[in-house]
């Protein structure tokens, strides 16, 4: 017997509406501070690139094979995007991101960023933890937590669409070294080979949702 699917504990009106009431009343006043300099916004996620040949449109008049990486190796990017001056600071590994790699992230915050700080993050197990929170509040840096199912309230997920489109899309890595070295190499130039991609594409402009669009998807 399949499992039974459990109803949501939400209707698309009271998602919508706590969507809203959430970027009106929490999320836009820390941005107004930020834009005033007053304090540092930082948007954090993970995103785990695994190694494989991504594909895009190829027109050809003969059969053309791809090369394709053996395995699944993945390299784990950890990091905190401040969208006013759209500097990235991050933790990598090629293993697992945890509560210790979450941990490792807020001392390299704490190191480079002075003021009141806050961090806008999803609702994930290893950010939203004892331990995380712990140091969070001994580092004097507030935690924001999204709703759920709100990635379209997370800067940085554009961060990393980009960086899929730019470092992978259309190419194949022979190994994992050149593979994670195209990564990095383009998360450092986000703001100076990518800079004017980024300030397009990374803006505080937030997608938001009507019951309208919520049927379509």
């Amino acid at each position: 017997m399949g499992a039974i699917p459990l109803p949501p504990k939400k209707t698309i009106e009271e998602h919508i509406q706590d969507q809203a009431e959430f970027h009106q009343e929490k999320l836009q006043p820390v941005l107004e501070e930020a834009k005033a300099g007053k304090r540092t916004v930082l948007f954090v996620d993970a995103a785990h690139f695994v190694q494989a040949s991504f594909l895009c449109c190829v027109w050809c008049a003969v059969r053309m094979f791809v090369r394709a990486a053996s395995g699944r190796r993945r390299y784990n990017v950890l990091g905190a995007f401040n969208p006013i001056t759209r500097q990235l600071i991050r933790v990598t590994n090629d293993t697992r991101v945890s509560a210790d790699t979450m941990i490792e992230l807020l001392g390299k915050i704490a190191q480079q960023v002075t003021g009141p700080t806050t961090l806008v993050l999803d609702n994930a197990r290893y950010q939203r933890c004892a331990a995380v929170e712990a140091e969070a509040t001994r580092l004097g840096i507030t935690l924001l937590f999204l709703l759920s199912y709100s990635p379209n309230l997370n800067l940085i997920e554009r961060l990393w669409k980009f960086t899929k489109k730019e470092a992978l899309r259309g190419k194949h890595h022979a190994d994992f070294a050149t593979f994670r070295g195209a990564i990095d190499q383009c998360l450092d130039g986000i703001n100076t080979v990518h800079k004017e991609d980024i300030a397009s594409l990374i803006t505080l402009k937030f997608q938001t949702f009507d019951k309208a669009s919520f049927l379509a998807a």
